[in-house]
């Protein structure tokens, strides 16, 4: 399965933004290579980003829902 711009930008996102590989990072990072936006979409709801930061992370898986159709 080709992978997705979204689910691209989203892995570059979070290795940027959470650039020690705790174990939150590194389960939102599986649920992403494993197509499991819902699973994220729980993970992101327990990280502690800020406002700005859930948003665009939320966006983004979005944009990735948009393109799984």
């Amino acid at each position: 399965m080709p992978v997705s711009q979204s689910r691209v930008s989203l892995l570059r996102w979070l290795r940027r933004q959470l650039r020690q590989p705790v174990a939150m990072r590194e389960h939102l990072e599986a649920a992403v290579e494993n197509d499991d936006p819902a699973e994220a979409r729980r993970l992101v709801g327990q990280m502690a980003f800020s406002d700005e930061q859930r948003r665009h992370v939320l966006a983004l898986v979005d944009a990735w829902e948009a393109e799984r159709g």
